[in-house]
């Protein structure tokens, strides 16, 4: 691992200017869960680190206003274990609760774990021209399409890149249409975290839609009646702490026995946390029967396309929603 510098400021506005002056190279680290992985893999070479685990009011967790807010410096394990987000907003705590081992959620920041970067292992593995990979070197090549597809994404793939997006938090934060506010050289701004994640495309290493510097500093969850009845649901390969082959966040506000309002976001299966307004839209004014809900799941996977190893995921990802739907509607009458 090379050497790098180092600084740690205090406040948002002199972080996003240690970054600013450290020029290409500076990387923000908080948790360092993620960095530091890649770092020993030699896929990221930072050339300044700005630690931003120690910024003013970074842990702020705010419940009592009209939308949830959340810093970026908060730590996962605080968050999950909050009376309020258990109580009203289970996927959240749910979400949390299944991305990692107690231990790095006593580390790792909720602003850090939205920008994870993939697990795909021609990404992770293949630094050295091992295994060629778009995302990691723009115009090399993707290894992973017509090989080990496994884990590959089914919905939003492309023909330079067909990585999944690993993040748990940020499907249930999909589900509940959260915004993203950032700063920046020029300020401040808010991203409906829907914008926050692009597409590969062409352009795979291109994950984010940040500018070069900008630093997340706030999440904000709008309230909803729906959060009460909501689930986050994840299989995997392995019981224990595994990233999900498929994953389902839904809430659910019911009335009269039928689903009058419903957020679903799938994980897993993507490139990108994935909302489904199709999977909305079948069971939105219906009873959330099994049949119903299997409806759901289906629309949600009606455009996935397979590769050469990874089609059950299709099939899993619609009985995950199925199942999910089932969860949170339970909720809903207890």
């Amino acid at each position: 691992m090379r050497a790098f510098s180092y600084s740690r400021p205090r406040s948002p506005e002199a972080a996003v200017a240690a970054f600013t002056d450290a020029g290409e190279g500076a990387r923000y680290i908080a948790g360092g869960t993620t960095l530091f992985d890649l770092m020993k893999l030699n896929v990221e070479r930072p050339a300044h680190l700005v630690d931003v685990s120690e910024l003013d009011g970074s842990d702020l967790i705010e419940t009592s206003g009209d939308v949830l807010r959340f810093g970026a410096g908060a730590r996962m394990a605080d968050i999950a274990d909050d009376e309020t987000i258990k109580s009203e907003y289970p996927l959240l705590a749910e979400s949390l609760w299944r991305a990692a081992s107690q231990q790095l959620r006593n580390m790792a920041s909720v602003g850090g774990n939205l920008l994870q970067r993939t697990r795909c292992p021609y990404f992770r593995n293949g630094a050295g021209g091992v295994y060629p990979c778009n995302k990691r070197e723009p115009g090399a090549g993707c290894a992973a399409i017509d090989g080990l597809d496994r884990g590959q994404a089914v919905l939003g793939a492309s023909d330079a890149c067909t990585a999944v997006s690993p993040g748990d938090w940020p499907v249930a934060l999909t589900a509940l249409d959260a915004d993203i506010v950032v700063l920046g050289a020029q300020g401040n701004r808010t991203i409906p975290i829907a914008d926050l994640y692009l597409l590969p495309q062409d352009t795979p290493d291109r994950e984010f839609s940040l500018a070069p510097g900008e630093l997340i500093i706030e999440i904000r969850v709008p309230k909803t009646a729906a959060g009460r009845a909501s689930t986050y649901h994840k299989v995997r390969d392995r019981e224990s702490y595994a990233f999900a082959l498929a994953s389902a966040a839904v809430a659910l506000r019911i009335e009269g026995g039928q689903v009058q309002q419903a957020h679903i976001a799938l994980g897993g299966i993507a490139t990108k946390p994935w909302r489904s307004k199709a999977a909305e839209a079948a069971l939105q004014g219906k009873a959330p029967t099994r049949e119903n809900a299997m409806a759901a799941g289906r629309a949600a996977m009606a455009d996935a396309k397979a590769g050469r190893h990874n089609g059950f995921k299709i099939d899993l990802a619609a009985n995950t929603i199925a199942d999910a739907i089932t969860i949170a509607a339970e909720r809903s009458t207890s």
